[in-house]
């Protein structure tokens, strides 16, 4: 898909990435389990007409990415994520048109997509409100945010006896929210449509105020 012209033609600045952790492809049953129920209620906040244009800010490896263009073949799909070699060669191995960009920053016109989706990204940027306001300004109507559920996220790291040293927090989340929260953050800037609890994240389906 050819993009508009940017508006921010200046870098961004570096923003944290947070870990590597394969969940998508992790052969472990219970993560496998949690995952089922990620991509269930993923498909249930998809908005029933097939869009036209579809922007995935934080696409990482692209299994989101993957799953959108099984359920729309031919969707006109664009992929954008922070500078990254590894992930730039995961696209080109997947055939995503991807690109690099901040989510604060990001170098499309106004109303470009009819489906903006951030999946687990908020939790890394510095100003989420910013964010949700520069996802918004590309969107023509429909978005998809997930983020990780606080404080279960984090209880169910020590659990299994990770970052312990950090209480459990993944690094790179320098947000946290329970899901009142997180809706609450979302509804200052959008109009939010529903809201789902697939253990241990929140998914947020909003549109565009207008």
């Amino acid at each position: 898909m050819n993009a508009p012209a940017s508006r921010h033609p200046t870098p961004a600045p570096e923003v944290p990435t947070g870990n590597t952790y394969d969940k998508y492809g992790s052969a472990n049953p219970l993560v496998r389990r949690m995952m089922a129920g990620f991509f269930a209620a993923l498909d249930a906040s998809l908005p029933a007409e097939r869009p036209e244009r579809v922007l995935e800010v934080g696409v990482g490896e692209g299994e989101v990415a993957e799953r959108l263009r099984s359920r729309w073949p031919g969707v006109a799909l664009c992929a954008v994520d922070l500078p990254d070699p590894a992930l730039a060669a995961s696209w080109r191995e997947r055939g995503l048109a991807g690109s690099f960009a901040d989510i604060e920053r990001l170098p499309f016109a106004d109303g470009t997509f009819d489906l903006v989706l951030a999946i687990e990204v908020l939790e890394h940027v510095p100003d989420p409100p910013a964010a949700l306001r520069e996802l918004g300004r590309v969107a023509g109507a429909r978005l998809v945010l997930s983020v990780p559920r606080e404080p279960i996220w984090r209880v169910a790291n020590v659990a299994r006896g990770k970052y312990l040293r950090h209480l459990g927090n993944t690094p790179g989340h320098v947000n946290h929210w329970s899901k009142d929260a997180f809706c609450d953050l979302v509804a200052r800037e959008l109009t939010v449509r529903g809201v789902l609890s697939p253990f241990p994240w929140t998914m947020v389906s909003a549109d565009v105020r207008r």
